[in-house]
């Protein structure tokens, strides 16, 4: 079972236009899906919330995008650094990632594990894989 959490991200869209090199695409996703998370509220994606939510996010980072190309350049670049571009953040992400892939390949050996949404029952495990 995949978690459905939405990706956790910092409470403001940092600032893409003047970037040096430019915004990348998963820069200005990780902005749009912020600001969808943010306006609707949504913490958790549902069934019924996944398939509204992703179509407002690819389309307000299309926008996005779009908007970026047609403004002229900026004078002075953006005063912070988007999260992506943090080293932390990238540690961060890299760590997801291998423990993603050590999870998903438990899986494909049929190797016993742990889901952090594995419902307990008297301290053990419910949900067998």
């Amino acid at each position: 079972m995949r978690r459905r959490n939405v990706e956790r991200m910092c409470r403001n869209i940092t600032t893409l236009r003047g970037l040096e090199p430019p915004a990348t695409s998963a820069e200005i996703e990780a902005a749009a899906r912020q600001y969808v998370r943010k306006v609707t509220g949504v913490q958790q994606l549902s069934d019924a919330t996944r398939d509204p939510f992703e179509a407002a996010v690819a389309e307000i980072a299309a926008i996005t995008a779009r908007l970026l190309e047609d403004l002229p350049a900026r004078r002075q670049p953006p005063t912070t650094v988007p999260p992506l571009r943090r080293p932390e953040v990238q540690a961060a992400i890299a760590a997801r990632m291998a423990a993603r892939e050590e999870h998903e390949r438990a899986h494909e050996l049929g190797l016993p594990h742990t889901h952090e949404d594995d419902d307990l029952v008297d301290g053990v495990h419910a949900v067998a894989h």
